[in-house]
């Protein structure tokens, strides 16, 4: 395990975790979270990093929302298990990208995240959230969840921090689109 938490995009995996309708009006900073989801959804795309969307039980909870916009191709997978990981469709499509490290953002910081990131870690995965793209229904219940990971081992930063570490230089081709995301 990379003891700093240097991301390198050719080894990442973003993971937008259960972004659903039903935490619409029960989540604190929905809107932030939002915000920060789509701005890594984008770059994902510029930047080619592999992503993975996931809906817990859509038939009671809704669909990811309509303002996340999915590019071409990407489906959410369905699962009922807390843990990402616990869903076979989910490992093998987390292991099909090649990631040794993965981004986890969406909802709830304290639950899905939380057992997401430490499945991951179990997994010999090294496990980044973007601290302003999770959020949880309580205030207390997000920040034990993002503490409660940090004991474990998984890197907190911020969306910006997330996306700069991944392109390290202003000189890449990508630097001007994935700026105009974060101003």
């Amino acid at each position: 395990m990379n003891v700093l938490g240097l991301l390198d995009r050719k080894k990442t995996a973003f993971v937008l975790v259960d972004l659903q309708e039903a935490f619409r009006s029960e989540t604190c900073d929905f809107e932030g979270v939002v915000a920060n989801s789509t701005i890594l959804v984008k770059a994902s795309q510029i930047l080619g990093i592999p992503l993975i969307v996931t809906e817990q039980y859509s038939k009671g909870l809704g669909k990811t929302i309509p303002e996340i916009e999915l590019p071409n191709g990407i489906k959410p997978i369905a699962k009922t298990s807390f843990s990402c990981l616990g869903c076979a469709e989910f490992a093998q499509a987390l292991k099909k990208t090649g990631a040794k490290s993965v981004v986890l953002f969406g909802i709830e910081s304290h639950i899905c995240i939380l057992t997401t990131a430490l499945d991951a870690l179990k997994g010999g995965l090294e496990v980044h959230v973007a601290a302003d793209a999770v959020s949880a229904r309580t205030v207390i219940n997000h920040g034990l969840g993002l503490e409660r990971m940090r004991q474990s081992g998984v890197f907190i930063a911020s969306t910006e921090t997330v996306l700069f570490q991944l392109m390290k230089d202003a000189k890449i081709e990508e630097f001007k689109q994935v700026s105009e995301l974060v101003k």
